[in-house]
Formats: structure tokens, sequence, C-alpha cells
């Protein structure tokens, strides 16, 4: 997840806990850095890669979490039982994607999609001069 802090980027590693059509829901401490810079700039990138696959998704940060969905991430979690008491001693946000990038750089040329799904649109994009269109 890249964040902007002051003028400076910086590249957080977050679990994605939950994904429920293209919205992701994510879980922090209220007291991180983090927390605080998503509040003040809710403006989140994301990158997910395998092998030649990479995927970009744009949004911003949603703070308005129901509790059932709160307690399930917590529940289906291993990791936040070992390290917080209760889910309410978590800070929980949630990102629909407004934007999707999806490369694969396996086949020649290789594929570039934008996906602006605020907009229900779809298009190609630069791959490289050899396969501009």
């Amino acid at each position: 997840m890249l964040l902007v802090r002051r003028t400076n980027l910086k590249i957080r590693i977050f679990q994605i806990m939950k994904m429920e059509s293209s919205t992701l829901y994510f879980a922090t401490s209220p007291v991180k850095d983090v927390y605080k810079q998503l509040q003040v700039n809710p403006c989140i990138e994301i990158l997910s890669s395998s092998g030649k696959v990479s995927v970009r998704c744009v949004g911003k940060a949603s703070f308005e979490v129901d509790e059932q969905t709160k307690q399930w991430i917590y529940d289906n979690n291993p990791v936040l039982p070992r390290l917080y008491t209760s889910y309410d001693k978590l800070a929980y946000f949630k990102m629909a994607i407004e934007q999707m990038d999806y490369y694969d750089l396996q086949p020649t040329p290789p594929i570039f999609k934008h996906f602006d799904l605020e907009k229900s649109d779809r298009g190609n994009g630069f791959v490289g001069e050899r396969f501009n269109k």
C-alpha cells in the first residue's frame, strides 16, 4: 500500500482481510502512524504480483465498516487474536477499487488492461513502441 507522508512516499505492507465484490477490507492499530495518515489523506494505491502478472488498484480508505464485518475479520484471521485481545481494539477500513490496471508480461505483446470501475470503462494500455496501435 502506498501512502503519502508529507511530501515523501511510504510503502506499507498490508494483508487483505476480506474481499466483497470490488471492496477490500483491512485492519490496523489505531495508534499506528498509518491510521492517522489515512485519516488525513485516504488515497491508496496497492500493488500485487505473482510471477509475471501484476495488478495495481486505486481507491480511497473509508472507516465505515460495520461491527459484524469487524468481528468476522478478527475471528477469521489467525494472527489478530495473537496480537489483540478483542476485535474492537483495532481500526478497520475498506477500499472500494475505483481503478485497476492488469499487467501480464508473459505473452508477446504483453497484456495491459485498464479498468475504471466508477465509469464501468475498460481500455488497453501502452505496452511498448513495437506494439503501439
